[in-house]
C-alpha cells in the first residue's frame, strides 16, 4: 500500500500530532466575519450616542441657566427668594431626598419579600399570576397615581393627628406651632408612601428576576443538609442576589427622585419644614411641574437651573449604584 509522505510526531501520551511545520502560525489572525463587525460596529455606535446624549443634556441645562449663575454672582437677591439661588434650591433638595428616601425604605422590604414569595414561597399556579399583577403597577400612569394619592391625603388625617398626638414629641411627627396637623393630608409624607407604591413593582421584578437565577445545586444542597425553606433562602439564596438587590434598590431610588406629576398633585406649596405631617416641603420635580408653564426669563432659567441640580443628583446615585453593585459583586465572589 502507499504509504503518506506526511510524517507525525509522538505527543506525551503517544498519541501522533502533526509537525511543527504543518501547526497553525500562532501569530495567525482569527477570520472575521462580516456579520461580527456590523455587530460589533453598531454597539460601539449606540454606546457613543449615549454619551453623546447625555452630555447633550448637561451642556443643555448648563447653558439655559446661566442667567441664573449670572444673577447670583451680580444679584442674588434678584433670585427667588431672594437669599440667592443655593437658598432657594436647598429646601428643594432636602425635600426631594428626604421623599425618595422614605418611599425606598418602605417599599424595599415588601419587593424584596413579595419576589421571594413568588420564586420560593408561592404555589405553581399562583405565583404567576402574582407577579403579572405587580408587574401591572407600573404600567399605571403617575398621573393616576396622583388622584389615588389625593384620596388617600384625605384619608391620613386622622392617622397624622394620632401620630402628633403619641409621637410629637419626634420633629418627624412634630404638628405646627398651633399644635394642629395638615386638614388636607397632602404632606411629604403622603407623596414619600405613593412614591413608595410607585417603584415597588420596579425592584420586585428585578429582585424575582436574580432569585430566579440562584444556581438550583445550592438550594437542594442546603435543604438537603437540614436546612429550613428560610434557612436555605438566607444562606443560598439571598448572598446570591446581593447584588441584584442594590442594582434593583438603585434603580428603584432613580426612578423616585425624578418622580413629578404624582408629587406635584399631592403636596401644597409650602416652606421646608423638618415635620413630614404639616403642609409644605416641596421636591425639584414638582416644582418645575407647578412652576413652568408660567415661568419666563430669570425664573424660567431657575427651574432649568434646579433641574440640572437635579441631574446631578441623579448621576451621582447611578455613580453610587455602580460602586456598590461592585463591591458587593467582589464580596460575593
Amino acid at each position: 500500500m502507499p504509504t503518506s509522505t506526511q510524517t507525525t510526531e509522538t505527543g506525551p501520551a503517544g498519541t501522533p500530532q502533526p509537525r511543527a511545520e504543518d501547526r497553525p502560525s500562532p501569530t495567525t489572525k482569527a477570520v472575521v466575519r462580516p456579520g461580527d463587525r456590523i455587530f460589533s460596529t453598531a454597539t460601539l455606535l449606540a454606546g457613543i450616542l449615549i454619551l453623546l446624549t447625555l452630555a447633550g443634556v448637561a451642556l443643555f441645562l448648563l447653558a439655559q441657566s446661566s442667567e441664573t449663575i449670572e444673577a447670583q454672582i451680580s444679584d442674588p437677591s434678584s433670585i427667588t427668594g431672594g437669599n440667592g439661588f443655593f437658598a432657594y434650591v436647598w429646601p428643594l433638595v432636602i425635600g426631594t431626598l428626604v421623599s425618595s428616601a422614605i418611599a425606598l425604605v418602605v417599599a424595599t422590604p415588601f419587593a424584596l419579600g413579595i419576589a421571594l414569595f413568588t420564586t420560593h414561597m408561592a404555589p405553581r399556579k399562583l405565583a404567576p399570576a402574582l407577579g403579572y399583577v405587580i408587574d401591572l403597577l407600573a404600567a399605571i400612569p403617575s398621573v393616576v397615581y396622583g388622584l389615588w394619592g389625593l384620596t388617600l391625603a384625605g384619608n391620613l388625617t386622622g392617622f397624622y393627628a394620632w401620630l402628633a398626638q403619641w409621637f410629637g414629641w419626634i420633629p418627624l411627627f412634630a404638628p405646627d406651632a398651633d399644635g394642629s396637623v395638615s386638614n388636607t393630608g397632602r404632606t411629604l409624607l403622603t407623596a414619600s408612601l405613593v412614591l413608595s407604591i410607585m417603584i415597588l413593582p420596579i425592584i420586585t421584578s428585578l429582585t424575582r428576576e436574580i432569585f430566579l437565577q440562584t444556581p438550583r445545586l445550592q438550594e437542594e444542597a442546603a435543604l438537603a443538609l437540614g436546612a429550613t425553606r428560610w434557612e436555605m433562602i438566607r444562606m443560598a439564596v439571598l448572598p446570591f442576589g446581593k447584588s441584584g438587590i442594590a442594582s434593583a434598590t438603585m434603580l428603584g431610588l432613580g426612578r423616585a427622585l425624578g418622580e413629578t406629576m404624582a408629587v406635584a398633585m399631592i403636596l401644597s406649596p409650602g416652606l421646608l419644614t423638618a415635620s413630614l405631617i404639616v403642609s409644605g416641603n416641596q421636591t425639584i420635580a414638582s416644582e418645575i411641574a407647578q412652576n413652568f408653564p408660567e415661568a419666563a426669563g430669570l425664573r424660567l432659567s431657575e427651574l432649568i437651573s434646579i433641574g440640572l441640580v437635579l441631574f446631578v443628583i441623579t448621576l451621582l446615585v447611578n455613580m453610587a449604584a455602580r460602586a456598590i453593585v461592585a463591591k458587593t459583586s467582589v464580596k460575593g465572589s
